[in-house]
């Protein structure tokens, strides 16, 4: 039997503080008098995941880039279509943050990069040492960063799915991941793709084609597909194949983004000095006390 490499735990953070803050009543406050529901609610996520899984190697990734990411400068309507986060959120944000520190986490946040880019770069650098990935996270996005021996996890739902799996979730291979939202576009992220062409019918074509490059290149082809509206959608391609390769860009996950200079390999560190002083500023009760201490540090 195969031995299976050593796991790095890698968390989207942001998708379960915004969990948090939504689920969870603003009775929280802390030292100030701020709001800290969301801290509260991404705690207790976290030391749940810390109490039962023990990672040796985790990181903790957080959107800090949420108006001036690089894909702005590239496409200026790129999550234009999300509200601004209040400043309660952005106060929490920056407690959880100081909360992972506090814990030894390994905590990644960059100006320019988003969590996504952050966790490709994380999982490129742990595989070069040998280590599989589970990303933490709900993202579809983030399938297509999965190579045969990675996993994702989304921990609300307690779904896990693997390289082999992605096909049946989504209709396309990992590496087709962000051509498949290249034409199918991702509301979400406000990402167009080609008017027309939805989820089903990008998948078809990519199961014919492979790529969107080959798609493009081959555009006189898709009319004789047997797919309906074959005709109208090799026109639709024609019209918009720019946006198609732009919205490709958008979605693909850059595995170059800057690391933080003490990430090594993310391991696990001892509590900070601080951490104390930030759960009186949080007012944490006993009980989650007990449970931090549990854990060492």
């Amino acid at each position: 039997m195969s031995r299976i490499a050593p796991s790095a735990w890698l968390i989207d953070a942001s998708i379960y503080v915004f969990r948090a803050w939504h689920s969870l009543p603003d009775e929280f406050s802390d030292a100030d008098g701020h709001p800290v529901n969301a801290v509260h609610g991404f705690a207790r996520f976290l030391l749940e995941l810390l109490e039962h899984q023990r990672p040796k190697h985790i990181a903790v990734a957080f959107d800090v880039a949420l108006e001036h990411s690089f894909r702005n400068a590239i496409y200026p309507a790129y999550k234009a279509n999300r509200d601004p986060a209040p400043e309660s959120l952005k106060r929490q944000f920056e407690q959880c943050m100081a909360l992972t520190r506090g814990l030894g986490l390994t905590t990644l946040a960059d100006p320019r990069y988003e969590a996504d880019d952050l966790i490709g770069s994380s999982v490129h650098r742990l595989r070069e040492h040998g280590l599989r990935s589970i990303i933490i996270s709900a993202d579809k996005d983030l399938s297509q960063l999965l190579d045969s021996a990675d996993e994702q996890w989304d921990y609300a739902r307690n779904q896990r799915w693997g390289h082999a799996e992605v096909k049946v979730r989504y209709g396309v291979h990992p590496h087709q991941m962000a051509d498949f939202l290249g034409l199918a576009g991702d509301a979400a992220d406000n990402i167009p793709g080609v008017p027309g062409i939805g989820s089903k019918t990008a998948a078809a074509l990519l199961a014919h084609f492979d790529n969107l490059d080959a798609l493009l290149q081959r555009v006189e082809e898709v009319p004789f597909l047997r797919l309906r509206g074959a005709a109208q959608m090799a026109q639709r391609l024609r019209d918009h194949g720019a946006q198609a390769l732009l919205s490709r860009r958008l979605a693909t996950i850059a595995c170059d983004a800057p690391l933080p200079d003490d990430f090594a390999l993310a391991q696990r560190r001892a509590h900070t000095a601080e951490l104390a002083d930030l759960l009186d500023q949080l007012r944490f009760g006993p009980m989650t006390r007990r449970r931090i201490n549990a854990l060492g540090g």
